[in-house]
């Protein structure tokens, strides 16, 4: 995994990570613990991962209609993955965790990602969850819960959407009644039943662990047969496989959630998605005393008070959200290091000039037509610049969480606003990328001799899942750029002035932060003219291209704050071969890449009505 030297650099020398060692929460790391940690990661995705991404993606999950057959493989990788700690890397000592700062949390995921994404998921939505339950639930909620997760005895979901609503979350229709008069009387919280049907669970069902811990979104219905309608009558519920006494020990009892059947998906084979039921009898639970019989169904704990589901959730989606946009640079990452490979040895045809003409002379490598150089510097552009982004929020999770409370509050707004780049960006581009490494391959990329069609296929989930790319759009120039007038982009602005400050100081980067100033005011024009006259529905039908435009800024900006610290190595000696790549790939993306945002501004800035006009007749 070639990817580990960029970042080592990006974490060392661009984030400088090390400082957050003097901060009180990681006093006890250093540079080499990090080092160490990252070492461990990387050897077990590299042994118990990466060897079996295809075989999980050929041997796909498998239901007999009692239980979910999966491969060996996947059972071992999740257990190395537990057995080092790895799940609650980032969580008190007390919760047997290792404090990690979050920026190292997500560059230790980064190896599993790259290695074996499907098998990753398990481990991905375990760990959110319990973060989740960590951050709102009860000391016997985590108990119970979190812990087992935590250090590898359970394993978790998130069930949001349903066959009916999709992303459309207001309008769910699963719903959860109060237990009977002692609804409350164990320490678990308070008892509901839980009746409906989830639409594509990951991990919904499989062995692997003891239990499986649901984190449901559901409405309550009140003693008048109501619920209060949309998303303000959505709550937040524990639902447990297998049922738990108030101390988390195992019943033996199973709860009643059953799988209905699998999705069979283009690409991401190896984790197991479902279609769940709760409360529909399959597995009956015996009725506590005092049960009036108005709420069979699976037994549910409710996490906070009612009402509060989405609020609550966001914290799971918003981590989850950072960690799809890793996992899409991940993949793109594979393709890259895949293609990049596959030029350097594959001979074929000859130089253009005079003695391309000899057929006599020996071939050359594809990596030296420049088409093909066109295709690998675009990938390394788009997945380099990826995983600086993930890795700028995930530190800015740091910040909100240990920082100085004035850049802490600063660093939630900003994380707040990107988001929705953070997950997109790398969704539509290190897809793209994805699609180049087929390229380069040729008809050999076409087919399942070589992995690069599985990277693309698995990577076509990440614009779906964890909101679609209209809804992050909307979420954008919708809100986030208009939090507190306008607050966040200010201080995205001064971010980018302040990049631009330091850059300037090298003359060989002044062209790009004129490009850059440039950038940012026509997306600053764009934003305040989008809103005139204050019509919603104006504003945002033209949100994916504003969307799209706002990520490749960002991009920019970071592209040019990354190739600053490239200059300044590059005086002080260093890997020049290495250092002369990252910038050759900033002056790819600031010459053919960020040229783009003002035809995707132009629309926006015009109001343009194309889409809003075309009658649905016409189609």
């Amino acid at each position: 995994m070639t990817m580990r030297r960029t970042l080592d650099f990006l974490l060392n020398d661009w984030l400088d990570v090390s400082t957050l060692t003097t901060r009180p929460r990681f006093a006890d790391h250093s540079a080499e613990t990090f080092t160490a940690v990252l070492d461990v990661s990387e050897r077990i995705a590299r042994e118990k991962f990466a060897p079996y991404n295809r075989l999980v993606d050929t041997e796909e999950p498998s239901f007999d209609g009692t239980r979910v057959m999966l491969p060996q493989a996947t059972l071992d990788a999740t257990r190395a993955y537990a057995e080092a700690g790895l799940r609650s890397a980032g969580h008190d000592y007390a919760l047997g965790g290792m404090q990690l700062p979050y920026v190292m949390e997500v560059a230790l995921r980064s190896f599993f990602l790259q290695a074996s994404i499907a098998i990753d998921g398990y481990t991905m939505l375990t760990a959110a969850g319990a973060s989740l339950i960590v951050a709102h639930g009860t000391k016997h909620q985590i108990d119970a819960f979190a812990r087992p997760e935590l250090d590898g005895r359970f394993m978790g979901t998130m069930c949001l959407s349903e066959p009916q609503a999709g992303s459309s979350l207001s309008d769910i229709e699963t719903q959860a009644v109060p237990d009977g008069d002692d609804f409350a009387a164990d320490d678990l919280g308070p008892r509901y039943r839980l009746k409906g049907s989830k639409m594509w669970i990951s991990a919904g069902e499989h062995d692997l662990a003891q239990n499986i811990i649901h984190l449901v979104l559901a409405k309550i219905r009140g003693l008048d047969g109501k619920v209060v309608p949309g998303a303000k009558g959505i709550s937040l519920f524990i639902v447990p496989k297998m049922l738990v006494d108030a101390n988390g020990h195992l019943t033996g009892e199973r709860n009643d959630a059953a799988i209905v059947g699998l999705n069979h998906k283009l690409g991401y084979r190896g984790t197991v998605n479902t279609l769940l039921n709760f409360g529909e009898g399959k597995f009956p639970v015996r009725a506590p005393s005092g049960f009036d019989g108005r709420g069979a169904g699976a037994i549910a704990y409710l996490i906070g008070k009612p009402g509060e589901g989405l609020q609550r959730m966001f914290h799971m989606m918003n981590e989850a959200r950072i960690q799809v946009g890793l996992g899409a640079t991940m993949l793109g990452c594979a393709g890259y290091e895949a293609s990049l490979d596959y030029a350097q040895t594959r001979l074929q045809g000859r130089p253009s000039g005079p003695e391309g003409k000899d057929p006599t002379a020996p071939q050359r490598p594809i990596i030296e037509h420049a088409d093909v150089r066109r295709m690998l510097l675009a990938q390394k552009a788009y997945c380099e610049g990826a995983l600086a982004l993930s890795l700028y929020c995930a530190r800015l999770v740091d910040e909100k969480a240990t920082g100085d409370p004035v850049l802490a509050a600063d660093a939630a707004l900003l994380l707040e606003l990107l988001t929705p780049i953070a997950k997109s960006w790398p969704s539509e581009w290190c897809l793209e990328a994805n699609s180049l490494a087929i390229q380069i391959h040729g008809g050999y990329g076409y087919t399942r001799d070589f992995p690069v069609e599985q990277y693309w296929r698995d990577n076509r989930l990440n614009m779906i899942h964890e909101g679609a790319h209209g809804i992050h759009s909307q979420d954008l120039l919708g809100r986030k750029v208009r939090m507190e007038e306008g607050r966040a982009l200010a201080i995205l602005g001064g971010r980018i002035a302040e990049t631009v400050r330091l850059a300037r100081q090298h003359d060989v980067l002044i062209r790009d932060t004129d490009a850059l100033t440039t950038a940012f005011a026509t997306l600053q024009s764009a934003t305040a003219t989008a809103w005139e006259g204050g019509d919603r529905e104006v504003a945002l039908r033209n949100s994916v291209p504003y969307m799209q435009a706002f990520g490749h800024v960002v991009i920019a900006w970071l592209w040019l704050d990354v190739a600053r610290v490239t200059v300044e190595r590059l005086g002080q000696s260093g890997d020049i071969a290495f250092l002369r790549g990252k910038l050759h790939a900033k002056r790819y993306f600031f010459r053919y890449e960020l040229p783009r945002v003002d035809a995707w501004l132009k629309p926006v800035c015009e109001r343009d009505d194309t889409f809003s006009d075309m009658d649905t007749a016409w189609f």
